[in-house]
């Protein structure tokens, strides 16, 4: 069905509206692999969620996703939630987003975001981080070349066994916050050693004659 945008702006409402609806589900965190809903994941729920995924974009079936094949996937997934706030926007169902009804959901967006600005308190001001994760994912993915889905399988088995500290089967989401927390600390205790080793290397090695 054709749509037809009446007002310029009703991307950037759209985008607002999505990220109000963000900051209102923020504080329940829940485990979105948890699919029978124990507030735990089991084996296949933890390595599910990251097979499934890539096996979803895998569009040849050869077991491994290319760049390309995230990208078209990535791509499909915008356009489907594009659509999904056209929608939403379309009251009447016309394929047509009126003035009325965009001032309608543009209000509707003002007034929850002055809701939930109110419950989290003053924002904080963000530094520009550049090109966005997403970018800098498909850089990246496109530099280490396919990535095979079974060595993602035996990765996220080797990682389920390491946050299930009680060995019962299970990740609940405190083991999932303690090994987080550990892997953060892990990485900066990398970080770390990585600097001392180089400032030491800097500091053995012989300084440049100064020109006459």
């Amino acid at each position: 069905m054709h749509k037809t945008l009446l007002v310029g702006g009703l991307a950037a409402l759209m985008l607002a509206s999505a990220g109000v609806a963000v900051a209102q589900q923020a504080p329940a965190r829940p485990m979105r692999a948890d699919t029978d809903g124990d507030s735990r994941l089991s084996r296949a729920e933890f390595v599910g969620q990251r097979v499934q995924r890539l096996t979803a974009m895998d569009a040849n079936g050869d077991g491994s996703v290319t760049a390309d094949e995230r990208r078209t996937m990535m791509q499909a997934r915008m356009a489907a939630r594009a659509d999904a706030r056209f929608d939403r926007l379309d009251a009447n169902d016309d394929g047509a987003v009126s003035r009325a009804e965009f001032d309608a959901a543009r209000e509707a967006a003002r007034e929850a975001g002055r809701g939930a600005r109110a419950d989290r308190g003053p924002r904080p001001m963000r530094a520009h981080r550049g090109p966005g994760r997403g970018q800098h994912g498909m850089a990246r993915m496109e530099a280490r070349g396919p990535v095979v889905i079974a060595d993602v399988q035996a990765r996220a088995e080797q990682a389920f066994s390491r946050l299930d500290a009680d060995n019962d089967g299970f990740v609940t989401a405190a083991e999932g916050r303690a090994g987080r927390q550990a892997m953060r600390e892990h990485r900066r205790e990398r970080m770390t050693e990585r600097r001392a080793a180089h400032h030491a290397q800097r500091q053995a090695s012989p300084q440049a004659p100064a020109s006459e």
